[in-house]
């Protein structure tokens, strides 16, 4: 229920006003947000890569209702890439692409929109050196990303795609997209379904998880495994051993901000981990998935909206 009251406050105007009038800098915000512009994506990139951690960086922004803001979109991640190439980083950074972010919810009167502009990052992407995961959002929009995604793959095929194990489906998404050169980040999902298209108590999502991380640590894709949950990082070790699998032939992501120090512990084993690092002005709906994913953090939260730090 919580959850539910969190997800809702990402649409309370009210909050949202107050919220986004906070400077980036504030305690709650640049925990979890590298900065605004793209210089702070960078140095937050370059960070990561001195530590031994690779990063994926996520233009913040999404649910684009016009064309002229989905092309600003596009642009800002040429901008990044074209930053991140001239600072030698595109060897461990990548980027995330949002499809609601450059024109997915535009369909109806712009069908080829979104898979255009993704073509133009990968594309990019591809120039520099480097790689695009699709993100993931609410179930309505599954099928019509994992139809961008095969036809990216025909010229791009190192593009990856997230995987969310609360849906029912995801089993068989998997299944069908464990196949050379497949590229797929398995997260458990950050987005509020219903019961008839998801699982919605934690140790169902965590048993699908499991399910879905063995079907593609068996297949001959790459597995991208998104969780900070220990009990879950454990079994997914376990599950790669078992597969035969090494530290090369698969890695961990986390969260900016999230679990650091085991973000590094990782590293430091030898393991692969990349960190997902948003940044952008529009922050504010990102920061509300992070407290419905770990209630305690609305603490911290309000004290940000309250300080005049």
């Amino acid at each position: 229920m919580l959850r539910q009251a969190l997800m809702g406050l990402s649409r309370a105007t009210t909050v949202k006003d107050l919220a986004t009038r906070m400077p980036v800098s504030s305690a709650m915000v640049a925990r979890f947000v590298a900065g605004e512009d793209t210089a702070d994506a960078v140095r937050v990139a370059r960070t990561l890569r001195d530590r031994g951690l690779a990063a994926s960086i996520d233009h913040l922004g999404e649910d684009v209702t016009d064309p002229a803001s989905a092309d600003e979109a596009t642009t800002a991640y040429l901008t990044l890439l074209d930053a991140l190439w001239s600072a030698r980083l595109t060897d461990t950074t990548e980027v995330s692409v949002k499809l609601s972010a450059i024109g997915q919810q535009l369909g109806d009167r712009h069908p080829e929109l979104a898979a255009s502009n993704a073509r133009v990052i990968c594309t990019a992407a591809q120039v520099c050196g480097t790689t695009v995961t699709l993100d993931m959002e609410d179930h309505t929009t599954t099928d019509a990303t994992l139809d961008t995604l095969a036809e990216l793959r025909r010229d791009h095929p190192t593009t990856g795609v997230a995987i969310q194990a609360q849906l029912h489906r995801s089993v068989d998404d998997c299944a069908r997209l464990a196949t050379p050169g497949s590229r797929v980040r398995l997260c458990k999902g950050a987005y509020a379904e219903p019961d008839e298209i998801a699982h919605t108590e934690r140790h169902e999502v965590d048993l699908a998880f499991v399910r879905c991380l063995k079907v593609l640590m068996q297949g001959e894709g790459y597995p991208m495994v998104a969780t900070h949950d220990p009990r879950l990082i454990r079994i997914s070790l376990d599950i790669a051993r078992q597969s035969g699998r090494g530290p090369d032939d698969f890695e961990f992501q986390m969260l900016y901000g999230v679990r650091p120090e085991e973000q590094q512990r990782l590293a430091d084993q030898g393991h692969r981990v990349r960190v997902y690092v948003p940044y952008g002005a529009d922050w504010y709906r990102y920061l509300v998935r992070r407290m419905a994913e770990k209630p305690a953090n609305l603490g911290l939260f309000v004290r940000s909206l309250t300080s005049r730090s």
